[in-house]
């Protein structure tokens, strides 16, 4: 038996399979509809107005709405209708209903569904204003054919930066962004070298065209609220603080600022010979998180401070500063100086005291100013010489 005699057989009519033609203004109605369901499919929820949301939602949520008015889209979609976006309300957002037809077909970036798509005066491969926004949103990188006028620029950020001369926050609200600001975005410090003159943005905000340089030596000319966007998107993304945000070091604390301790530099009254000979050179140079009249209240009865009362001769106060990468910072500086001094505690054990340097005051002060302008990643100190010197 053929085909046709087993389907006889069975009682089963053959009946031709009927192919569905549609028009190029129905596929394109429907490919526009199925990426509204991808959208809804992936976020959960249907597509919606906003100038602080994405450029591609705001332009989903413009379709959306041009679809539900379509006499026949209720009857063309209802098969790929299956979240009921057709059936939502028709409430149309302000700026879209003040739209005519022609400015929401130019908004989805296509021609009047109802021309001829051989009607030479239909414009076509023409970007929509949207697809503009959106590629802003990406603003491509170029080569920065003059990296090299800013390449000291960046070793010298990211020198304060280790000194703790600036440190990073993360992006927040009411930051500002203008020429000459530092920031760290997608894993790379971007610096703010140019700005254009501002103009309103379709969203009502000011905005102005920049010119960014990345520490891999790229440059992009991208617009001062993508900048921002790009910025609030990225979890990684912070910016650098200044150096001249206020002393790292002071009397005062800044409103911000959070007071992290104190470094102390104390001079020894011990009877020791050695000490007792250069008494004004020897000094102790530490950090601490409370008051240093505590931390030195039981100096004669402790080894540290060689069993011997102190006297402070220095302070300065800290302000966003991690404390034990400062010291460290201060012994990497005057190790060549630090003091080859055994004594013996009160059980008779031998102690060799630490943070105890072989510096003059003067040269002490002229760290601590290195430190708050960034220039103490570069130099060391020279017991020949006892002065600071640049490394290499």
């Amino acid at each position: 038996m053929n085909d046709d005699e087993l389907l006889a057989a069975l009682g089963i009519e053959a009946a031709p399979i009927k192919a569905v033609t549609r028009t190029p203004r129905e596929e394109r109605i429907i490919a526009g509809f199925e990426d509204i369901v991808r959208f809804y499919e992936t976020h959960g929820h249907a597509p919606r107005q906003g100038s602080d949301l994405d450029i591609f939602e705001r332009l989903y949520a413009v379709r959306l709405e041009r679809i539900r008015q379509l006499p026949d889209a209720q009857t063309l979609l209802a098969d790929l209708d299956s979240h009921g976006l057709l059936s939502a309300s028709n409430d149309i957002p302000a700026d879209i209903s003040a739209m005519d037809a022609d400015a929401l077909l130019a908004e989805l970036g296509i021609a009047d569904l109802q021309a001829d798509p051989n009607d030479i005066r239909v414009l076509r491969h023409v970007r929509s204003s949207a697809e503009k926004r959106a590629a802003e949103e990406v603003a491509h990188r170029e080569k920065c054919e003059d990296f090299e006028c800013f390449a000291d620029l960046f070793k010298r950020v990211e020198r304060e930066l280790k000194a703790g001369a600036r440190q990073t926050r993360p992006f927040g609200n009411n930051v500002s962004i203008e020429v000459g600001h530092w920031f760290i975005l997608s894993g790379q410090m971007a610096y703010v070298a140019e700005e254009g003159e501002d103009f309103d943005s379709p969203q009502g905000k000011k905005d102005a065209r920049l010119r960014v340089i990345f520490s891999n030596g790229t440059q992009s000319n991208m617009l001062r609220l993508s900048l921002v966007r790009a910025l609030y998107k990225d979890e990684t993304s912070r910016r650098i603080t200044s150096t001249d945000m206020g002393p790292l070091f002071g009397d005062a604390a800044e409103e911000d600022d959070i007071a992290s301790g104190t470094i102390y530099v104390l001079r020894s009254q011990s009877s020791h010979p050695f000490v007792a000979e250069h008494r004004e050179l020897i000094h102790k140079i530490g950090v601490t998180g409370s008051k240093v009249e505590t931390r030195i209240a039981n100096a004669a009865k402790d080894a540290t401070y060689l069993l011997a009362d102190v006297e402070i001769v220095a302070t300065y106060t800290l302000h966003n500063i991690n404390r034990s990468k400062l010291e460290n910072i201060f012994h990497r500086v005057f190790a060549a100086a630090q003091l080859d001094l055994s004594i013996e505690d009160r059980f008779g054990n031998p102690v060799k005291p630490q943070e105890w340097f072989l510096v003059p005051l003067h040269v002490i002060d002229e760290a601590v100013e290195r430190i708050r302008d960034g220039s103490i990643a570069d130099v060391t100190y020279s017991a020949e010489t006892a002065r600071l010197e640049v490394v290499g």
